[in-house]
């Protein structure tokens, strides 16, 4: 076993234009002095990593993470969530996405794709540059409007958008492979990976690449109401990266799991600040333990209620009480016996 490293936090959705908010040094010394250990970058907020500049020079990516770690945190992740949504886009989706994709590439989903690719891309040897070899993203979807489909699906339509994902991707993850890091997929609602199955569809389309991982968020499974413990003892050997993020769910008769096109606060599944929802996280902290998982937890914090100002700084208290330091000897020593092949037979009956 292995104790879990800890606390971090994703930047995403603090990053802002008021300080500390507003650049990479203040807001790491923002972190630092809430208690973090660690911060998770992402990587299309120039504002906090100039991406091209890290993947291109080991000596910037040195004095990058140097500037970092003088504030008293580490780099644990990068991450390219939104690079990655690009990567495979539905058509119907193209209007919403394109805010994700620089300027002069929106209503062009042809050359949106081909520079989502190369970004992602461009993280992996980023990452390497920075000695992480993990690495967050999303799959992207070309399926997801078909996950409750009326009519019915046309036959091979899955294994066919399974087989184009995988088309798309698998060149992604030889570059990853090249460059020692593991790209770890967010198993999330919109995306066509969002629950264990559908992980195991892409995992053989790209012919169980060994570089084809992922990132355990358990607030996506509250709102999907799938058994999130038994994830961790199904695909343990795959989980590279752990988002501490809380849920709730909610039904009554009026809405489910769908939502009725309510906003967060009124739908019946919905994420919380840390503590407040229904995610058992001493549990899921004893799993990962159980099982060996050494990387990062890393708060994502997203809450329709409290304030990201509150709900970071309860953050890192909130993990550091639930990280196992793991023990290096069984409870019951004290009461062993030294080896005695005579005596193992003797008791044997032998």
């Amino acid at each position: 076993m292995k104790t879990i490293k800890g606390p971090a936090i994703f930047l995403a959705q603090f990053v802002g234009d008021e300080a500390p908010y507003n650049d990479i040094i203040s807001i790491c010394k923002w972190a630092a002095d809430l208690g973090y250990k660690g911060v998770q970058i992402p990587t299309w907020e120039s504002r906090l990593i100039d991406l091209d500049k890290v993947a291109a020079s080991q000596t910037y990516a040195d004095e990058y993470r140097g500037r970092i770690e003088e504030t008293g945190v580490k780099i644990t992740e990068l991450s390219t969530h939104l690079q990655g949504q690009l990567v495979a886009v539905h058509p119907a989706y193209n209007d919403m996405f394109d805010g994700f994709a620089p300027a002069e590439l929106r209503g062009n989903p042809k050359a949106r794709t081909e520079w989502a690719v190369e970004t992602v891309k461009k993280a992996a040897k980023a990452s390497a540059n920075l000695g992480i070899y993990v690495h967050a993203s999303f799959t992207g979807a070309l399926l997801w409007h078909t996950h409750y489909p009326w009519p019915q699906r046309p036959a091979g339509l899955v294994e066919d958008g399974f087989a184009e994902l995988a088309r798309r991707w698998t060149p992604i993850l030889d570059e990853f492979d090249r460059n020692g890091v593991d790209l770890c997929f967010e198993v999330h609602a919109g995306e066509d990976v969002h629950d264990g199955v559908s992980y195991e569809r892409f995992l053989e389309a790209t012919n169980n690449h060994p570089r084809n991982r992922l990132l355990y968020d358990p607030s996506h499974f509250i709102l999907q109401q799938l058994d999130y413990l038994a994830f961790i003892d199904i695909y343990h050997d795959k989980i590279g990266m752990f988002h501490v993020k809380d849920a709730e769910f909610n039904p009554n008769g009026r809405s489910g799991v769908y939502g009725g096109f309510q906003g967060w606060v009124d739908r019946p599944g919905r994420f919380r600040s840390l503590g407040d929802g229904q995610v058992d996280f001493g549990a899921i902290f004893s799993k990962l333990s159980q099982y060996g998982y050494d990387g990062w937890a890393v708060l994502e914090w997203e809450c329709c209620i409290k304030s990201p100002e509150q709900g970071a700084a309860e953050g890192a208290p909130f993990i550091d009480s639930h990280i196992i330091e793991v023990t290096q000897k069984a409870f019951d020593d004290f009461a062993a016996t030294a080896p005695d092949k005579e005596l193992n037979r003797k008791i044997l009956g032998l």
